[in-house]
């Protein structure tokens, strides 16, 4: 009969045998790699003592897991066991795995030091949970991205400000007005106030300004919406929005652009050049009410 020490040793030699065949080092120098063992009697003190040779075998930085397959013995779960030489990667690994094995991932235990046992049901019992586990280990490792450096293709937010006001006739305070007051119009045109009710209520607002706060803005106007305002049936609308200074207004006018209402634009400035300009404000009393809109009610 085979004792616990020649299978111990077995499995040691087995595992530094997958090791030296299927791991890889990283740009960091980080040793990964996945072993597939057959459940036994107290696998949990077993995959300690092969956890403790790793440790001891290994100079360089790693990560390696340990799954057992199988029907289990002593428990009613397999376990996947990570070691590593830095806590980073345990972290990393048990919730890469707590999201690749959803469903089947029943308790996470973080002991002895550097390593972690993640209870999982059916461990091995498809060709899946072997090429997941390399996928944990592989992607865990992974260095960290400098924060500071941003990902190919994004955009910083004055960019993107840029770019959407490139597509917008954007209107000064006093077009805006002159604007609204023109007897006929080719549209039918609406000043739209989507800053949020502390901003009205502090600053006050634009009598007969529609108030639409922003994140209600697209379902409110899309014509294809079934929550729209009554008035949003047509996508000739001239809509013209306006925040507090002018930047959110943009992204807002541009987005109604993207839903079909090509004649919606911003007031540069915002409200505050609006009142700067001298133009027509309605500055709320407290004590009574908050600034309102059409002769009255918040359109939300």
């Amino acid at each position: 009969m085979v004792n616990k020490a020649e299978l111990l040793h077995g499995e040691l030699i087995c595992l530094i045998t997958t090791v030296n065949e299927l791991s890889f080092d990283l740009s960091e120098d980080v040793k990964v790699g996945v072993m597939m063992t057959f459940s036994k009697s107290d696998d949990a003190g077993f995959l300690k003592q092969i956890a403790q040779a790793i440790k001891e075998c290994c100079l360089k930085d790693f990560l390696f897991a340990i799954a057992t397959t199988g029907p289990p013995i002593d428990s009613d779960v397999n376990f996947v066991f990570f070691c590593s030489s830095a806590e980073h990667y345990i972290q990393r690994a048990v919730l890469l795995t707590t999201s690749k094995f959803i469903g089947r991932v029943l308790g996470v235990q973080n002991e002895p030091a550097l390593s972690c046992f993640v209870s999982v049901k059916d461990v091995g019992y498809t060709s899946y949970d072997e090429i997941a586990l390399w996928d944990v280990v592989r992607k865990s490792a992974l260095p960290p991205i400098d924060p500071l450096i941003p990902p190919p293709g994004s955009r910083g937010i004055e960019k993107i400000l840029s770019d959407v006001r490139a597509q917008l006739q954007r209107l000064k305070p006093t077009e805006a007005y002159e604007e609204l007051r023109e007897p006929e119009v080719g549209a039918p045109t609406f000043l739209v106030d989507i800053r949020p009710a502390d901003q009205r209520e502090e600053e006050g607002g634009i009598t007969g300004a529609l108030v639409v706060e922003r994140n209600a803005l697209e379902w409110k106007f899309d014509p294809r919406s079934h929550s729209r305002l009554k008035i949003a049936d047509r996508y000739d609308l001239r809509i013209i929005v306006f925040c507090e200074d002018g930047d959110s207004s943009s992204l807002a006018a541009y987005s109604l652009q993207q839903l079909g209402l090509l004649n919606a634009t911003d007031i540069i400035g915002g409200y505050r050049a609006w009142r700067d300009a001298g133009l027509p404000v309605d500055i709320p009393i407290r004590s009574t009410r908050s600034v309102l809109s059409l002769p009255g009610e918040s359109l939300l």
